[in-house]
């Protein structure tokens, strides 16, 4: 089986994971075997020396073992949603970009954590985090009132109810939309990280080609990224696109 082939049955294997959330053991056995045998066929055995590869902008696929384990739990939390975790790589300036999206009910912000690295070895980096940004919140003024909500598996209809609320969401809609107007001016919080142990971690990676990427970090720590711009082909975009969907 060639790396191609490999790559859409570990893509597809995906499916329903959130990120790595919800996978069983036996899934997550699978899958770590499909990412062991498609590491062995890695086009780039040297990827820090492929910068043009290396560099750009990822998104999550799938992790393991991680400290992003817990921040996928948020969205099970009622009315948070975790949106898109991207990480920019800058080969030529040997900076990293981590973030990533959390939305509420009425607002939206995203979380930065920038860093620089060092080239250790062909296949290792060093990251020492630096700075780590919050964006201003922005507030989704184009809520609706629902027309229904599922409760105990049985749906609710509320076309009533949002008839009667309707001058009240008018109301709250205005105000909110003041309040963005109000928040765009704002900074965001840009806060310096002390360097020290804590701050810094190692990167692998072990895989590496124009659309995909697979890198282990501490603790056992296993992460599939695609390349934001993965337009090689229209069946690996769909299944990326299928990847992160949630059964």
């Amino acid at each position: 089986m060639d790396a191609d082939e490999l790559k859409a049955i570990l893509l597809d294997s995906f499916y329903g994971t959130d990120r790595g959330l919800s996978v069983s053991s036996e899934a997550r056995a699978e899958i770590s075997e499909l990412i062991t045998q498609l590491e062995a066929k890695n086009p780039n055995p040297a990827p820090t020396e492929a910068v043009d590869k290396l560099s750009g902008q990822w998104k999550l696929l799938y992790t393991i073992n991680s400290e992003l384990t817990g921040l996928l739990g948020l969205g099970r939390l009622p009315g948070v949603e975790v949106g898109e975790i991207s990480q920019s790589v800058n080969g030529s300036m040997l900076s990293i970009t981590n973030t990533v999206t959390i939305g509420g009910p009425v607002s939206r912000t995203a979380f930065s954590a920038k860093a620089a690295f060092e080239i250790m070895s062909p296949k290792r980096i060093q990251v020492r985090f630096e700075r780590a940004v919050i964006e201003t919140p922005q507030l989704l003024t184009d809520k609706e009132f629902p027309s229904s909500i599922y409760f105990l598996g049985q749906s609710l209809d509320l076309t009533s109810l949002k008839d009667v609320l309707q001058p009240v969401n008018a109301s709250v809609r205005s105000t909110a939309i003041s309040i963005s107007n109000f928040l765009q001016n704002k900074p965001n919080l840009d806060v310096a990280i002390p360097g020290n142990r804590g701050a810094q971690s190692w990167l692998l990676t072990t895989y590496l080609d124009d659309d995909l990427r697979v890198s282990r970090g501490d603790n056992g720590a296993v992460f599939v990224l695609a390349k934001d711009a993965y337009s090689s082909g229209g069946g690996l975009r769909e299944r990326v696109l299928n990847a992160l969907a949630v059964a």
